[in-house]
């Protein structure tokens, strides 16, 4: 099972998003983040792609805290804070101005634990042009809930083509950050949070358990918030709290699992590319389906070095999909391919168009399917329209 301490998913990271590697071994393994890599000429301004949904987006976050639990990386704090991302169909002139992706101070943070600093400058990465608009009304009718979980050490805009791809769709999606488990997250006040947590997991003795545990029981307060008595969000009313999903890219995929065992209002959950932390009970998830999204290397293929997908697999108890993508690489299901594209950096075999369509279209295909009833056979075998997927069960 990989293990996500700090190093290892700065390494990870970072060899994504690196230059080639002549530039990135001439320099010093302890060079400033800034010099360590050459820049790259950016001619436009660098932009998501489009959703392929016929919805119009909103957005509007949604700063949450649960006092009633003590936070596992910073107890002194003031009970367990979220930052909640929502992006839903808008009305078509509902409004709003265009969205932010990012603060420049959450992007530089990112950045630095990078060492990209210079080939992807953290105020253009800031600046990324989204889909959606802020506050804007939204469509009328009842959506189906979505709760999607980021990678560690990665905020929630980093799974944001994902999120506006899935809005655009007719979904309302819940992106949330997990407190003091990102590199950089902005919280009220004009706080930004660090990882407590990867210092935690590096130096604390604190195993992966500990954040999908902590992020299923964040999960579970956003939903009591987003459809209880007396919810956050003054349009939770277009939520249709009977259909619920969970995807989430890494460990937040992880947590996907986690979070169905302990709460059966998640109706149906994504793991993309996540190792498993925690054993799922010998009901395994009483009948509700569940994908399992990952690279087509030997880690995440049945039989591969990552045993804890076949475990898994073998518990999962009703609908279930094991899905590979050949030429993917662990970062190839968020926002990074993105990102290696607009800036001009070099990617893994399978380019960021592909791994932006891929992604969207097995995850929007598995809730369409799950939370709609809508027939869906790409899930049920192999599709000449994506070369690049195998399904290994099914």
């Amino acid at each position: 099972m990989i293990r996500f301490t700090r190093t290892a998913a700065a390494a990870l990271l970072a060899c994504s998003l690196a230059l080639p590697a002549a530039l990135a071994t001439a320099a010093p393994a302890a060079a400033a983040p800034d010099t360590a890599f050459a820049t790259a000429p950016l001619a436009t301004r660098a932009a998501l792609p489009a959703p392929t949904g016929p919805h119009s987006i909103g957005s509007t976050v949604l700063p949450l805290v649960d006092r009633s639990r003590t936070d596992p990386w910073v107890p002194s704090a003031d009970g367990r804070e979220l930052m909640v991302t929502l992006h839903y169909p808008a009305a078509r002139h509902g409004g709003g101005r265009p969205a932010p992706y990012a603060t420049p101070e959450e992007t530089r943070l990112l950045t630095e634990s990078l060492g990209t600093g210079a080939a992807v400058p953290a105020d253009a990465l800031a600046r990324m042009r989204t889909h959606s608009r802020t506050d804007a009304r939204p469509a009328p009718g009842r959506h189906p809930l979505v709760l999607l979980s980021p990678g560690f050490g990665g905020a929630r805009w980093t799974v944001t083509h994902l999120a506006e791809e899935l809005a655009s769709r007719g979904y309302v999606v819940a992106s949330v950050d997990h407190a003091y488990e990102a590199y950089g997250a902005a919280f009220p006040g004009g706080r930004t949070l660090t990882c407590v947590a990867c210092t935690a997991l590096d130096d604390g003795g604190a195993t992966g358990s500990l954040v999908t545990s902590t992020r299923a029981a964040d999960m579970r307060f956003v939903l009591d918030r987003l459809t209880g008595p007396r919810p956050a969000w003054r349009h939770a009313g277009v939520i249709d709290a009977r259909r619920v999903g969970m995807a989430g890219h890494s460990i937040g995929g992880a947590s996907a699992a986690t979070a169905m065992a302990a709460d059966p209002r998640i109706d149906a959950g994504v793991n993309m590319d996540g190792s498993f932390w925690e054993e799922l009970p010998a009901e395994g998830l009483r009948g509700r389906p569940f994908m399992m999204l990952g690279t087509h290397d030997g880690t995440h293929l049945p039989g591969g070095t990552d045993a804890s997908w076949d475990r898994t697999w073998s518990r999962l108890d009703g609908w279930k999909r094991w899905v590979t993508v050949a030429g993917a690489e662990h970062l190839s299901f968020s926002d990074y391919p993105v990102i290696q594209d607009q800036f001009g950096l070099p990617g893994p075999d399978l380019p960021a168009a592909r791994a932006v369509a891929v992604t969207r279209t097995y995850v929007t295909a598995f809730f369409d399917r799950h939370l709609r009833g809508l027939p869906r056979p790409i899930l049920d075998g192999p599709s000449s329209a994506n070369p690049e997927v195998h399904l290994q069960h099914r």
